[in-house]
This record gives C-alpha cells, sequence and structure tokens, in this order.
C-alpha cells in the first residue's frame, strides 16, 4: 500500500489544527478567558515585559488580566485570538454584541415575552426604578414584572396574598436587611420555598449607587432620628428636594459598573430565582 504525499508536512490535513478567528480587543468586547471561565468586557490591553495582556471587567466590578494567548478566549462561545485594536485588527472577526446597561449580550430585535406569574417585590418606587435602569432589558425578555411595596412591614401578609407556587415564585429585595435589624425581623417571618427575600447592607437604595458616580465624595451619615434623605442633601449642600435630589442620583446611573456589588449580586440572585424552569 502507498501512502498518500502530503508534500514537505507530513501532518494529514485532518490533524492540523485550524488558527481561530482574531477578534480586536476593543473596550466593552465581551469574551470569557477559556481557562479559568472567568467573563467580562474588555477594559485595556497592553504591552508588558511578557507581552500583550487584556484586563477584563466582570459584571461585578472585578478585574483580571489574562495573557492575550492565541484561541485563549471565547467570543460568543467560539474561539477567538485577540489582538490590539487598530487599523485592520480582526479583519473578518464578529463584531463586539452591544451590551444592556446590566452587562449581559443583548438581543438585537427582541420582543418582550409576556408577564411570567412570578413577580420580585421591591421596597419603594425609588428601588423600582433604579432596577428598571440597569436591568430593564432582561427584565423584559425575561417577562419578569418588578412591584414596589412602600415599605415591607406588611411583608408577610403581602407574600400570603400573592400565593406563591412552583410556577409563580416571588422575589423580594429588602433595604437594610442586616443582622439584628427591623428588616431583618420580619424577612425571617417569611419561610415559604417559593419565595427568596434577600436584601443590600445600605439605609436606603441611594447608597448601593456608588458616591464617585454621583460625584461626591462619600455618603454622609445621618444622625439616627433624622430623615436620612433629608440629612444627605443637608449635607451635601443640595436642594432640600429628596425627589430632585433621587433624579440627580437616578442620572448618574448608565449601568451596572455605577452600582455597588452587594445590590448587584442580590437582584442577580432574584432574577434567577423567579425565571428558574
Amino acid at each position: 500500500m502507498r501512502s498518500r504525499s502530503y508534500g514537505p508536512d507530513l501532518t494529514p490535513p485532518w490533524k492540523k489544527s485550524v488558527p481561530a478567528p482574531e477578534a480586536a480587543a476593543e473596550p466593552g468586547l465581551v469574551v470569557e478567558e477559556a481557562d479559568s471561565g472567568f467573563c467580562g468586557a474588555v477594559v485595556r490591553c497592553e504591552k508588558t515585559a511578557e507581552g500583550l495582556t487584556v484586563t477584563l471587567e466582570d459584571r461585578f466590578g472585578k478585574h483580571r488580566v489574562f495573557p492575550m494567548t492565541p484561541r485563549g478566549f471565547l467570543l460568543e462561545g467560539r474561539p477567538v485570538t485577540l489582538v490590539r485594536p487598530g487599523p485592520g485588527a480582526g479583519v473578518g472577526a464578529p463584531r463586539a454584541p452591544r451590551l444592556t446597561a446590566s452587562g449581559s449580550i443583548a438581543v438585537p430585535d427582541a420582543r418582550a415575552r409576556v408577564a411570567r406569574a412570578g413577580r420580585i417585590y421591591v421596597e419603594g418606587r425609588h428601588d423600582a426604578e433604579l432596577v428598571e435602569r440597569v436591568w430593564g432589558d432582561d427584565l423584559r425578555i425575561e417577562g419578569v414584572v418588578v412591584e414596589y411595596l412602600e415599605g415591607i412591614n406588611d411583608l408577610p401578609a403581602i407574600v400570603a396574598g400573592f400565593s406563591p407556587g412552583p410556577d409563580a415564585r416571588l422575589g423580594v429585595l429588602v433595604d437594610h436587611l442586616v443582622p439584628g435589624s427591623k428588616e431583618s425581623r420580619i424577612a425571617a417571618e417569611v419561610t415559604d420555598a417559593n419565595v427568596l427575600v434577600v436584601g443590600h447592607p445600605y439605609i436606603d437604595v441611594w447608597e448601593a449607587v456608588k458616591p464617585s458616580s454621583v460625584g461626591i465624595p462619600g455618603w454622609p451619615s445621618v444622625p439616627r432620628g433624622q430623615d436620612w434623605k433629608t440629612g444627605v442633601c443637608r449635607a451635601l449642600g443640595w436642594e432640600p428636594n429628596t425627589g430632585a435630589a433621587w433624579q440627580r442620583i437616578l442620572s448618574s446611573v448608565r449601568s451596572y459598573k455605577d452600582l455597588q456589588p452587594e445590590l448587584l449580586g442580590r437582584v442577580e440572585e432574584l432574577i434567577d430565582f423567579v425565571t428558574m424552569p
């Protein structure tokens, strides 16, 4: 039997690795590092003594640096080789997907899903507006409705009235859910397996917005016994109008990057819970 000739290279064609397409590491491109599974948006790429590196930021604001090795990343599930942005870089590679404000990949021309029976309850109107601003696109795709309660003093009765079940899960986001607080005692009264109550440690959802995004050095400490929002406006020298102050804060939020991780994780957890098959 005569062997087939493959020319100077004796490697059979089916054993040769196919080069991965190149993708320009443009800021905002969402990729997954193949070995670690870390997924994030490109922040920057740099030339170091060890070679080219890329910095990725996940939706919780965590940064990690990776070498830009061949076939080292996945773009929409397919191996790619990241290259530095520049004229002609990444020609023929998939374009960077558009991101929603929550950091997820946008679905082009997607229609809103019919609302699920499940719901997410938040304490107040400001909470609902903030969740809509960052997760609105995701919620419409998933068919999840967010409603606000104007406080959670009657949470056990509200949960009972909702009649949660396996096909109608209820998620509740609570402000100032810390050990020993009134909110924690009320939340502990809800024991239904089809209800998930989570919360963040901040007195009000205002504090869940990063001070740097609002353009302030930090959220002021307000003495107990004073209305917290009014005290914040006074301490920051803002007009004593909490409605105007909230619009100022909300307008500073452009994406998940403007929110504290303690809120990000809890909202993501609630969305997963109410959409669980």
